[in-house]
């Protein structure tokens, strides 16, 4: 079964290339796979368009694939890309600080949203958070377009736990991130 499975990747187009909405030809585009908002920025995986066409994505890196992007396979056609539906909320607020200060508490949380002139949309698993806030939300199903992150916590090498303990008058870094500055916790209690 394996060789099986090995023959059939052989014969499966790759996708190296991702070509942005601006410069697609309708004439190149073959078929059309349909992404949620995690699916659009992968690097590697086997997909599966609308129309039968199975390819495996093959990129250098994880890249953001907006909807109307496309996919170049490496016989030269093109596999659009369309942001798939998903369960969201739509969050308003009767002041636009409280909307500014869920906004903040959502990225502190690392939970993705879409920032509109007076509205966000977020993950309708946010719920608890949004309803937490004093904001208004309404279920909708739409195309998720979240704001771009600002950096990739997978990489830097630290995460927000800075438990010391009952430790005093130390300073030290966890690893080459923590050498700038940001604020660590650190709790003292009297004996």
């Amino acid at each position: 079964m394996r060789k099986h499975t090995e023959a059939f990747e052989d014969l499966m187009p790759n996708a190296t290339q991702i070509v942005r909405k601006a410069a697609v030809r309708p004439e190149q585009v073959v078929d059309t796979v349909v992404l949620d908002h995690a699916a659009r920025s992968v690097a590697s995986g086997s997909l599966s368009a609308s129309g039968g066409t199975v390819f495996a994505l093959t990129l250098a890196k994880a890249t953001q694939v907006e909807d109307g992007d496309a996919f170049r396979l490496d016989d030269g056609r093109l596999v659009a890309v369309k942001a798939a539906e998903e369960a969201l909320l739509k969050v308003r607020a009767d002041k636009i600080a409280r909307l500014l200060r869920l906004a903040w508490q959502l990225g502190g949380s690392h939970v993705p949203a879409e920032i509109d002139a007076d509205v966000l949309y977020v993950p309708a698993s946010a719920a608890e958070l949004v309803r937490g806030s004093g904001c208004a939300a309404t279920p909708v199903q739409r195309a998720f377009r979240p704001e771009k992150e600002a950096h990739d916590h997978g990489t830097c090498g630290h995460d927000h736990s800075h438990d010391h303990g009952h430790h005093r008058g130390h300073a030290h870094a966890h690893s080459e991130h923590d050498a700038h500055d940001h604020a660590h916790h650190h709790h003292h209690h009297d004996h």
